[in-house]
């Protein structure tokens, strides 16, 4: 079983890249990924899903914590591997988890996919394992830090920004280093100041 794999994207397809290593190219699903980019060296957590008909599927998560939020999500009964790619690329590991424990159905609904039932569903069933996750140590972004990212999302939004473009300011922001929290207007400009340098 592929644990770890470490290669260089050669080809970006849909929400899937090829990475090649050892000689042999191996395509797997990513969440987020505009994120990637061709030629880049990658190191990424790889989960196996087998499907009856389709047979394997190779899925690529640049980190543990968002390998282990994947197979939490699709451990939920009528929730496949698609619906757990797409709530993970739009809120990420960490906003997931924090939807999940707080029971927000409201974040999860919105989710391409996912309806009022869905979401009610998916926190019923992982609400316990995503509070057993958080206690295990798992590294998480604070709450406040958190809803400063989806209140940011909000903004952004509805200035018409695309989700790309939000997706890509906000993977930036989490990135920048900072030593105490970042004021929302300080962090809003930063926001704005990142996306008219990419206009």
């Amino acid at each position: 079983m592929i644990d770890i794999l470490c290669g260089t994207i050669t080809h970006i397809v849909d929400d899937a890249i090829t990475v090649v290593t050892g000689g042999i190219g191996l395509r797997l699903q990513v969440p987020q990924v505009h994120m990637f980019s061709p030629q880049t060296v990658v190191t990424l957590y790889v989960h196996m899903h087998w499907n009856q008909e389709q047979g394997p599927s190779l899925f690529g998560f640049s980190n543990e914590l968002d390998r282990q939020v994947f197979l939490l999500i699709i451990s939920c009964s009528g929730i496949g591997p698609k619906i757990a790619l797409s709530i993970l690329s739009s809120l990420g590991s960490s906003g997931c988890v924090h939807a999940i424990c707080q029971g927000d159905d409201k974040a999860l609904s919105k989710v391409p996919g996912i309806g009022t039932k869905k979401a009610e569903q998916i926190i019923v069933s992982l609400k316990h394992k995503m509070q057993k996750l958080v206690k295990s140590g798992v590294a998480l972004e604070d709450i406040s830090g958190l809803q400063q990212m989806h209140e940011l999302n909000d903004v952004l939004t509805s200035l018409n920004y695309s989700k790309r473009e939000i997706d890509a300011t906000l993977h930036w922001l989490a990135e920048q280093p900072a030593s105490e929290p970042v004021p929302f207007d300080k962090l809003m400009r930063q926001a704005l100041s990142f996306l008219s340098k990419k206009a």
